[in-house]
């Protein structure tokens, strides 16, 4: 007899959204385990400058974590790959911006699409060693949570509105470090303009994470930027808008 999983609603404040604006289109990516609440603060700043603005939500996030179960890396990036295509196919040029995950999937994705550029925000280039990590898939059935980190935010106010999981699924970790795999094996391939951020106090994933992925791109047009006071959802900590004009600057030059 066929399973039939229940339907779960979407985490209130963490839809989706898009805002209609002019021919260039902003594509926002949230990351592991998050929603697009995330990156809505930004796309409410790229919309204000008149930009087309979609935030898309990853399959199995802002639901339930069970539902990240059931998705493997490629249901991850195609989601990103058809925002890409609403986008274009409406006549907009292209902009992937993503946080930690998200910056994973905007990376890969620029490899494959022709998008105008870039931005990665507190992007891993690889995850911190952890002995338990090449026996994941087989720990998963008995293991199937793994906890979070301590926090690291500077703007508590914002931490406190945060929408997430309260937990990373295990098999989920599995399916991120494929994806970071994959990630890797594209860089090289990447020729697009890309824009790379960070904060020295993220203390999920670590700094130096970032030059090793500016050290691996194809791209000749790219860019490190530094933030001094945030942890490591800087698209809604204390230097978020930082951020926004950062990459709003970035998209100035190239649009």
């Amino acid at each position: 007899m066929k399973t039939i999983t229940a339907y779960q609603p979407v985490m209130s404040t963490a839809e989706p959204f898009l805002f209609m604006g002019d021919e260039i289109g902003i594509l926002l990516v949230h990351g592991f385990t998050g929603t697009p609440k995330e990156m809505r603060t930004m796309g409410e700043y790229f919309a204000a400058q008149g930009y087309t603005v979609l935030g898309i939500r990853l399959p199995g996030h802002a639901t339930q974590p069970e539902d990240m179960v059931r998705m493997r890396w490629g249901d991850w990036l195609q989601a990103v790959e058809d925002g890409y295509h609403l986008l274009h196919s409406a006549g907009r040029k292209v902009f992937i911006m993503g946080l930690s995950m998200g910056g994973i999937l905007t990376l890969t994705a620029s490899s494959r699409l022709p998008v105008q550029g870039a931005v990665a925000m507190s992007t891993p280039y690889s995850l911190p060693d952890d002995p338990r990590l090449p026996y994941l898939k087989y720990l998963a059935p008995f293991v199937p949570t793994v906890a979070k980190g301590p926090s690291d935010w500077h703007d508590q106010a914002m931490r406190l509105e945060q929408a997430e999981y309260p937990y990373n699924p295990t098999r989920a970790i599995v399916e991120l470090c494929d994806l970071l795999e994959v990630m890797r094996q594209s860089l090289p391939k990447i020729q697009t303009p890309v824009l790379l951020v960070h904060s020295r106090q993220d203390a999920s994933i670590t700094p130096e994470n970032m030059q090793r992925i500016y050290d691996a791109l194809g791209s000749t047009d790219k860019s490190m930027f530094w933030l001094e006071q945030s942890g490591h959802v800087i698209t809604r900590d204390q230097e978020r808008q930082r951020v926004f004009e950062a990459a709003l600057a970035f998209v100035r030059r190239l649009a």
